[in-house]
């Protein structure tokens, strides 16, 4: 059976601007594969049937049946009796590449390398085991140490925090998924950025909730307005932000806004969730931003979550993640945990008990290494690609750049035939959209995102003609309220 089915409408949601100049029955199949590789459809999905998607797209049957093929001799659908055409992860160009292939350069993920002194700590917290191995190894609620180191750093960024207040999850992701089981019920409405963090997204719509979307633009920041009509019209349970360099776009909120947005979320009877998994990222000199809620009212405070991690700031490999909520709801996740797993793992936990008290030092070289890898992407795209919108935001992973076109699917389609594996600006969308822009993390090295955007540079002619001669509409985008 199917993990899930995608209605016609959904999908003709998901496929946007999806005609170019080759035969229809091609271009739909070279989309469904982008979604693919984007992960906005996963496998064992099943597509909707081929006369209600011919029916949806004003197509004839014979041009979706010849798509399907198309698809199944590649390897990306498999027939299923009872259960129609159902996507498989094993599809030629479907699979992400293998670590360390020489031809293929993978750009879908914004992960910057470990910071150099991790074996060093990762040395001597084994030279500490007997201190820990005693202990069960794992605990629902985390090490009392770093949950205490964790509290002791939000109190020096201006939020009083204590202990009880702290769960160590195993990363931010965890930390998400956790909230997201506890806070939303099937068919709750969730208010999230849009675009966003798409495996947040996930994570709620998994959660049974509904997205409803506040657009965070480059130039204006979030549209409050629309928050507000959001938040009183839908009155959703969550909602769900990043703050400071927002990923994908590297926006930070200033302090007005983060005060109305908590205000906004309080009067809906809203839990704001702040992901401050970029926050520490700044390039730029300036002064680091206070957490969400910091400096007002407690009760306004309880109506803040936060979460962080290492995952960026250190190394992606070690998975330590947090949440600092008020205690009650802390005492609900603990108890919900188990459900999902039993606690983070001793070692890992031992390690950013050690890192977090080098955090100064560990800040600085992200600094360093981002911002060689930003000013380098900057400057090839203004070299090679200068008709496209390059923002340089202060801080962040990544560059959130306007085509000018809505092309980024294809483009990600040819770039990916020519071996550069990036995300189109769909997938950080909430049911699509932002086929105008396109995300390129900078958390690689100069010289390969310089090569980067030669290869984006060589596809750009193919995806615009692709996307020049196809449908003149733009991609549709359903309802937020």
């Amino acid at each position: 059976m199917p993990d899930s089915r995608l209605s016609s409408r959904s999908f003709a949601v998901m496929l946007g601007r999806w005609r170019g100049a080759g035969p229809a029955y091609r271009d739909l199949a070279d989309a469904v594969r982008v979604l693919s590789l984007d992960g906005r459809i996963v496998p064992g999905t099943a597509l909707p049937a081929e006369r209600d998607l011919a029916a949806r797209l004003e197509l004839s049957r014979t041009t979706v049946a010849a798509a399907y093929r198309d698809l199944r001799e590649s390897g990306h659908l498999r027939s299923l009796r009872g259960s129609g055409s159902v996507v498989q992860a094993v599809g030629r160009m479907a699979a992400a590449p293998e670590p360390g292939g020489a031809d293929t350069i993978d750009l879908s993920q914004a992960s910057p390398s470990a910071w150099p002194g991790l074996p060093e700590l990762f040395a001597e917290a084994a030279s500490q085991a007997s201190r820990w191995v005693s202990r069960p190894g794992y605990d629902v609620r985390g090490d009392a140490e770093l949950r205490q180191a964790i509290a002791e750093r939000y109190t020096a960024r201006g939020l009083p925090t204590d202990a009880t207040q702290i769960i160590v999850t195993t990363g931010a992701q965890a930390a998400i998924s956790l909230l997201a089981d506890v806070l939303v019920r099937p068919g709750d409405r969730v208010a999230i950025e849009t675009p966003t963090y798409p495996h947040a997204a996930d994570a709620f719509s998994r959660a049974g909730g509904r997205l409803t979307a506040i657009p965070v633009h480059l130039d204006s920041g979030w549209d409050l307005e629309r928050a507000e009509h959001v938040l009183r019209r839908a009155a959703p349970s969550v909602l769900y932000t990043m703050p400071d360099f927002q990923n994908p776009t590297g926006a930070s909120m200033a302090r007005a806004a983060r005060e109305e947005f908590v205000g906004l979320a309080a009067d809906a009877g809203a839990v704001l969730v702040a992901d401050e998994t970029t926050a520490d990222l700044r390039i730029d000199p300036g002064a680091a931003s206070a957490p969400l809620g910091a400096g007002m009212d407690p009760l306004l405070q309880r109506r803040v979550v936060t979460l962080g991690s290492l995952g960026k700031s250190v190394w992606g490999g070690l998975r330590v993640g947090w949440i600092r909520a008020d205690v009650d709801l802390v005492q609900r996740l603990v108890s919900a945990r188990p459900r999902r797993e039993l606690g983070t793992p001793e070692m890992e936990q031992q390690v950013a008990l050690l890192a977090l008290a080098r955090m100064p030092e560990i800040l600085e070289q992200r600094a360093r290494l981002l911002g060689a890898g930003r000013d380098a992407l900057c400057a090839a795209l203004a070299s090679r690609l200068p008709h496209w919108q390059v923002p340089c935001p202060p801080g962040g992973v990544a560059l959130w750049v306007g085509l000018g076109e809505p092309v980024s699917s294809p483009l990600s389609w040819e770039a990916r035939t020519r071996g550069l594996v990036i995300s189109s600006g769909p997938r950080f969308g909430v049911e699509g959209g932002h086929e105008r822009h396109l995300r390129i993390p900078f958390t690689a090295a100069p010289a390969i995102l310089e090569r980067s955007v030669e290869i984006l540079a060589e596809a750009w002619d193919s995806a615009l003609s692709r996307a020049r001669a196809g449908q003149p509409h733009e991609p549709l985008l359903a309802s937020v309220v």
